[in-house]
């Protein structure tokens, strides 16, 4: 196999049709269509179902290109870890995150740390939960912020972190009748509709397991699609939403208050993780380091 064919074979898999691939490698499409027909004559199998120029992968041809993003990514960090070695302090940290976390909390760690290293670079992607632990597993990225913390005995694929623990509060719309409390028992607010994220996030899950627990199971009005859509629901009055708290350092919406909520489980940890199978690059490592100092102080 040769390195033309694989990222050949990664274009057309990606695209599904032979000419586009083409176009996007400027090659043409029968060097394409050659080179795809050698690498399966190599192989001994067909990688692709063909209904003209448009293509779908065989199951094997699945499995093949699961293989080869792992291949090329761990070629990738190789040739970025013989670079960053020279000079750890100008590499490129590729960090993922959940949304919740793009507006204030990784900013900030990210300024504090270019003020120290200011060549340093960053790659940056948000992601579900589940995507943020399967991104590092499979090396599209070698760092992840995630909340909450996944339990070691259940994920062996990874390790990290916990940096901190961040309370869970309410939103609510300004001429709600708890508006002026200082703090509220979750059970409160049984009777009120809730504006929730889709099925799927973790912190939906917790909002919901959150209410059970006191006893109510929430009166789902509305559903948004990130934090930002809920807060824009409650906004207008729409409901109530529980929030983690750094989701509204400096971003509270108009017509809105925080409600402190005063039981006891509301609560998440966050923290940062990475790949028990592969060492992370250096200034990755660098900034997980920076990571835990900055958040042990």
């Amino acid at each position: 196999m040769e390195m033309r064919q694989i990222n050949y074979f990664m274009e057309v898999a990606k695209r599904e049709h032979m000419t586009e691939a083409a176009e996007a490698l400027h090659v043409a499409q029968s060097s394409v269509s050659r080179q795809i027909a050698n690498l399966e004559s190599e192989l001994g199998v067909d990688l692709f179902i063909r209904d003209g120029r448009r293509v779908k992968l065989t199951p094997i041809g699945k499995m093949f290109l699961m293989r080869m993003i792992k291949t090329t990514n761990m070629m990738e960090e190789a040739k970025r870890e013989v670079k960053e070695y020279l000079n750890p302090e100008s590499g490129t940290v590729r960090i993922a995150f959940p949304i919740s976390m793009a507006a204030h909390t990784l900013p900030s760690i990210i300024y504090a740390f270019r003020m120290r290293y200011p060549e340093a670079k960053f790659q940056m992607s948000n992601a579900l939960y589940y995507d943020l632990i399967n991104g590092v597993v499979h090396g599209d990225f070698n760092l992840a912020m995630i909340a909450p913390m996944p339990l070691e005995e259940q994920e062996t694929r990874i390790s990290g972190t916990a940096l901190f623990t961040e309370k869970i509060i309410a939103l609510v719309p300004v001429n709600h009748p708890i508006a002026n409390r200082t703090s509220i028992m979750l059970e409160e607010l049984k009777d009120d509709p809730f504006v929730v994220l889709p099925d799927g996030f973790v912190f939906r899950d917790k909002v919901v397991d959150a209410c059970r627990v006191a006893g109510f199971s929430p009166k789902i009005a509305f559903e948004g699609k990130d934090i930002d859509a809920l807060k824009g629901l409650v906004s207008a009055g729409l409901g109530v939403a529980l929030m983690p708290e750094m989701t509204l350092v400096d971003n509270t919406p108009q017509s809105t208050v925080m409600v402190p909520i005063g039981n006891s489980n509301l609560a998440r940890t966050v923290g940062v993780i990475y790949p028990t199978h592969r060492k992370i690059l250096p200034t990755e490592e660098l900034f997980y380091d920076f990571l835990l100092e900055t958040y042990e102080k």
